[in-house]
């Protein structure tokens, strides 16, 4: 694929529609657009970085961008980790950031419209001021929803109340030829033709530039309360999981974690986490309308884990508390991180019943290569995030050990009937893998929707099913 390289006029057309204070080229572009959280899967410098400030500055870009052939690469926070929002092909760097506006809070509908470019933290504050509560929770919470909506994230909270395409009412949408739609509406029920809203959901930027959502709320909680449960072994915690789903006191969250990612949670935040005397570790949250009702719930669920082979039931009902054991969790990912030279990750997901199986496999892949392995992730939805750490192995052996754990977890996913993402995309990094989970034919269907939303394959190419143009017999190649 060919693309346009810009020029100074380029640069200044887009000085003219933005602002030149908005527009950053050569030296003047941050270092971290030229890659995500995972630096590991590359650095790519765009020609420009254009910060876009409403929809029409958007459309403006993206009709320019089409009549020119300029590939664009839609950007929020950064926060992902697949390398989702690189520039592999140069050209622009369409950061949606100062998009950060409320812009409307419709409490008879329980709805709220923002831009792409709120954080998660942000929008968390402003609907629980509200009474209201946004249930889909990210572990990231500087993410945009931009970057969430484009993911279709998950979080904690999924295993009750579902991910982020349950909560995403409507979307305004620039096309890749600057054309403005509107997908979706402020109904509960729509069975008016294809979801094109959902089509865009999950689809990475790849189809077309979100500049509004609407978002549906629920009330706050009134209660919520969490329980630590300690056990003997990773298997005897995962082994309880199924119990804890069957019954009819579902939790709001179910997570997983061992010992050794605990510890290095402790170190990378200077705290004490309040009991790290066993192996492993479920965490689970309740929520309801009274403390009496939540109290009868986690009862029903302490005593499943209790019969399962729980050490003990420690219960976290205080702020203080919630904050010391919640905070761990939030930074597992980056004490990982600050804990090793370099890591490589998956995101699978696999039914909730073979979670315990396909932990096992990741243990018995650690001793098998003598690598460092870290897990930890959603038992309630079976989505499990495994961390290949580098530490001290010489780059080349890193390399190898590397591509074949991959291969290896990435294949016992799709054993099980799972999937190769549960919640962070596919980017460029984890292409291959999508490509031998799903097969040739849904390919094929995805690459004839690329084609009809993005003619030109502008929008951020490179990305979910790589590069691809049209052949004379209508097939898809990648290039």
């Amino acid at each position: 694929m060919q693309y346009k390289k810009l020029t100074k006029d380029d640069i200044s057309y887009f000085k003219d529609i933005c602002s030149p204070e908005r527009v950053y080229t050569g030296d003047q572009i941050n270092e971290d657009f030229t890659h995500d959280e995972m630096v590991e899967y590359g650095k790519y410098i765009p020609d420009a970085v254009v910060e876009a400030a409403d929809t029409d500055e958007v459309s403006a870009i993206m009709k320019y961008a089409y009549e020119h052939n300029i590939p664009v690469t839609p950007r929020g926070s950064g926060t992902g980790l697949c390398g989702g929002c690189v520039p592999i092909y140069g050209g622009i760097v369409l950061s949606l950031i100062k998009m950060n506006r409320i812009l409307e809070f419709d409490e008879e509908n329980l709805t709220v419209t923002i831009e792409p470019g709120v954080l998660l933290m942000d929008l968390i504050k402003e609907v629980s001021a509200r009474g209201m509560l946004y249930p889909p929770d990210p572990g990231e919470k500087s993410a945009t929803l931009g970057g969430n909506v484009m993911t279709n994230a998950g979080g904690m909270r999924a295993v009750k109340y579902g991910v982020t395409r349950d909560y995403v009412m409507a979307l305004k949408v620039v096309l890749s030829n600057g054309e403005v739609v509107r997908l979706g509406g402020n109904t509960t029920k729509n069975s008016s033709g294809y979801s094109l809203k959902d089509l865009m959901i999950g689809s990475e930027g790849t189809l077309g530039v979100v500049t509004e959502i609407m978002l549906k709320l629920i009330p706050e909680p009134r209660a919520v309360i969490s329980l630590l449960v300690p056990f003997h072994s990773l298997e005897e915690c995962i082994d309880a999981v199924p119990g804890i789903i069957r019954s009819k006191s579902v939790p709001t969250a179910i997570e997983f974690m061992q010992k050794e990612v605990i510890e290095a949670a402790e170190e990378y935040l200077g705290k004490k986490f309040p009991d790290k005397s066993s192996d492993a570790y479920l965490l689970l949250t309740f929520d309801g309308a009274s403390r009496e009702e939540v109290e009868r719930i986690y009862e029903d669920v302490a005593d499943i884990c209790l019969k399962a082979g729980a050490v003990d039931v420690f219960i976290s009902d205080t702020e203080e508390r919630q904050e010391s054991i919640w905070g761990a969790r939030g930074v597992f990912l980056e004490a990982i991180k600050s804990s090793t030279t370099s890591i490589d990750e998956c995101d699978v997901v696999v039914p909730r019943n073979k979670v315990a199986e396909y932990v096992r496999y990741v243990n018995a892949l650690e001793k098998q290569y003598g690598i460092r392995i870290r897990t930890f992730g959603h038992a309630g939805d079976g989505n499990l995030h495994v961390y290949l750490c580098k530490d001290d192995l010489e780059e080349g052996v890193w390399k190898n050990k590397c591509s074949s754990i991959m291969e290896n977890l990435y294949d016992k996913a799709i054993a099980l009937n799972g999937q190769v993402s549960g919640e962070h995309g596919i980017g460029h990094a984890k292409i291959p893998y999508l490509e031998e989970s799903i097969g040739n034919t849904p390919i094929s269907l995805m690459q004839g929707i690329k084609q009809l939303f993005d003619p030109k394959l502008i929008l951020n190419p490179g990305k979910v099913i790589g590069i691809y143009r049209k052949s004379c017999s209508s097939h898809f190649r990648e290039i």
